[in-house]
């Protein structure tokens, strides 16, 4: 899939070339985006304007994965977009890696937020009373179990190496063996499964 660029903002544009580990296009009207198809669309949330659902399900209808990325991010602003069909958003001046980590994982299909959103949206999911996750854990290791339920909780993989005394890097690990062994995609999947 192609990776093609729009913003309104010539410094962004610059700064995501920079960022990204594939070739990408630079668009130049927004009246090129609704003509797309199988594509990987990066913009930023101001260049959508007032016209951003009707933009981003149409690039969405024509098979384009649509990341959007804001100066100013904030969950509810994630909320809609998603429900637009956006597959990722986030903060327009991210890390690199954070940017790459968001094409691959919208290009397996999976939606991409900036792990500090998932993390606030695992904390919004409510709470089933008395489940019992016993058997569901049983496929853990002890480690595990302790990450397992730290996630659930909506802890971010640094908060979990402070709290555990062991390398973010290792809680990784954790983490995809634990949705592996648990046949789960991501956090928010595990929250789902666990809460």
């Amino acid at each position: 899939m192609k990776v093609l660029l729009y913003s309104d903002d010539i410094n962004l544009i610059l700064y995501w070339q920079e960022s990204l580990l594939e070739e990408s296009l630079v668009l130049d009207e927004i009246e090129e985006l609704i003509d797309l198809k199988n594509s990987v669309i990066i913009l930023n949330y101001s260049a959508l304007g007032s016209n951003a659902k009707n933009l981003i399900e149409a690039m969405s209808q024509n098979s384009n994965l649509v990341m959007v990325l804001h100066r100013n991010p904030d969950i509810a602003t994630a909320k809609q977009l998603l429900s637009f069909g956006a597959k990722a958003y986030g903060n327009a001046l991210m890390r690199d890696h954070f940017i790459n980590s968001a094409i691959e994982t919208i290009k397996e299909g999976l939606v991409w937020l900036h792990p500090e959103f998932t993390s606030e949206l695992i904390n919004q999911l409510p709470q089933t009373k008395d489940k019992d996750n016993t058997l569901t854990l049983e496929k853990l290791s002890d480690r595990e179990k302790e990450v397992a339920i730290l996630l659930k909780d909506g802890d971010t993989y640094k908060n979990i190496a402070q709290k555990l005394e062991i390398t973010p890097r290792t809680i990784k690990a954790h983490a995809q063996s634990i949705y592996t062994k648990l046949q789960v995609k991501d956090r928010l999947a595990l929250a789902l499964l666990l809460k």
